[in-house]
């Protein structure tokens, strides 16, 4: 991808060095199986999907962290792939707000240690309660406290509760501490409304509850090239993961870290009906970047939803209109710069 221009002589920069994505704060060991985690150490432990890292996931994991006493345990979290009920309901289209890589980079930034991506499978879920805390929480992971909601229930068919692993802490000497109702209502709410808000294009609810701004991370691939023909050339970008949440078709502002260098853009989530689309199709063209992208992942952070998706009478009236979208997102991002410059 190349040429990319600006359609606002005075929007002449961009900013360095703001990664709101690949900044590491802690090394994060990653383990893709129970069994393969080791630890000299006893751990502090929460378990869950952990879908978005949001602000609910992250009053929960602090807890984790807050529990270590300056390295005398270490933390874990323990999650699943695929997903459960990607497992369990045959014909259950599950949408996820993170991909695994997406997730890890997320979980880097909360000081949480370990990170074990367990395979989720039926024989993983046959195992009963006294089997999950012995052979896993006990012999694999020397548990010394889990931190959990009083809603979690485990155990083949989930059977056991709260109450059935506080009696295997007396059994085993582990410590349950209680994750409050109010608190898990905050995730179970933050969860659905980020949904929700991501399908209905509202970004800034979305990523109120987020935390951060919501983002896709693909490869750009080369497309039928149509946006440079009319003066905005994008980047097509492929999601391999089919799981992930797409936002409502439309018009967005957004922003990528591409060299270390913060690189503003707008993006199209459609099926271009102006030309005849028949794929769903995510194209971002950046302002003032000349760069060739392809093959190359990208990591797209979405600021504002600007329109709907339209059909125009012609392509004229398209790259019009293209004009306008980018005045906006350019006057959007320009009213934002003084905010992100303080950060």
């Amino acid at each position: 991808m190349r040429g990319l221009i600006s359609f606002n002589p005075l929007f002449l920069y961009v900013i360095i060095n703001i990664n709101l994505h690949h900044h590491k704060t802690t090394a994060l060991k990653i383990f893709h199986s129970i069994n393969d985690f080791k630890s000299a150490k006893k751990t502090i432990l929460t378990l869950g999907t952990f879908d978005g890292v949001h602000i609910g996931h992250k009053k929960i994991l602090e807890k984790v962290t807050q529990n270590v006493e300056n390295g005398k345990y270490e933390s874990l979290v323990l999650t699943f792939f695929p997903h459960p009920r990607m497992v369990l309901r045959e014909q259950s289209e599950v949408k996820l707000l993170n991909t695994i890589s997406e997730k890890i980079d997320l979980l880097e930034k909360t000081g949480i240690e370990n990170l074990v991506i367990h395979p989720f499978d039926e024989s993983f879920s046959r195992l009963t309660a006294q089997e999950f805390v012995k052979t896993v929480l006990v012999d694999q992971f020397h548990i010394k406290k889990i931190i959990i909601g009083y809603d979690h229930r485990f155990g083949r068919n989930r059977t056991a509760d709260i109450n059935d692993l506080i009696a295997f802490g007396k059994q085993y000497d582990f410590e349950v501490e209680q994750i409050s109702v109010q608190e898990i209502n905050d995730v179970s709410v933050s969860s659905t409304k980020i949904r929700k808000a991501l399908l209905e294009g509202n970004m800034a609810l979305a990523n109120e509850y987020l935390g951060y701004d919501y983002f896709l991370t693909g490869t750009v691939f080369n497309g039928k090239q149509l946006g440079r023909t009319i003066g905005f050339p994008t980047a097509n970008l492929k999601i391999k993961e089919n799981y992930k949440l797409i936002p409502k078709n439309g018009v967005y502002v957004v922003k990528s870290i591409i060299n270390q260098k913060t690189v503003f853009g707008m993006m199209n989530i459609g099926y271009n009906p102006t030309v005849a689309g028949e794929n769903l199709s995510i194209e971002i063209h950046y302002f003032d970047f000349d760069t060739d992208l392809y093959n190359h992942e990208v990591s797209v952070s979405i600021m504002q939803y600007l329109r709907p998706e339209q059909k125009f009478e012609s392509v004229d009236l398209l790259k019009e209109q293209l004009k306008k979208d980018a005045d906006t997102a350019l006057a959007y991002i320009n009213k934002l710069l003084p905010s992100v410059k303080a950060d």
